[in-house]
């Protein structure tokens, strides 16, 4: 799975779809192509200094690492957004809520807490 790097990338992807969740919050967008689905990661400062932003982005990347690869399709950026109990949720429920956001967005075009942007 290829990164996420420049800020048009984010910008284009906050103006997907979002899913929020207890620990991220899930930004997507379609790119209407079949190259593999990319991941960005970011951390607001209102989260803390930088030394937990970095925390949650690593924790974030790892859980990431581990749960999109059986639900991320190709063709999709995906950007998430860590939260404040990011830093504090067990791991396995941080996979849980990547996987979940991930196949809710994906599950139907308007399903549940899934969003479009204006």
């Amino acid at each position: 799975m290829k990164r996420l790097l420049r800020r048009r990338d984010f910008l284009s992807a906050a103006k997907g779809r979002f899913v929020p969740k207890a620990g991220v919050l899930l930004q997507a967008r379609d790119r209407h192509d079949t190259d593999t689905a990319r991941v960005g990661f970011t951390c607001t400062k209102k989260l803390g200094n930088a030394v937990m932003r970095n925390r949650i982005r690593r924790r974030l990347k790892e859980a990431a690492r581990l749960a999109l690869p059986g639900v991320a399709r190709d063709g999709f950026d995906y950007v998430l957004i860590g939260r404040e109990a990011s830093a504090t949720r067990s791991f396995e429920d941080l996979q849980n809520d990547i996987i979940s956001a991930v196949s809710k967005l994906h599950a139907a075009p308007h399903a549940g807490d899934t969003r479009t942007r204006p």
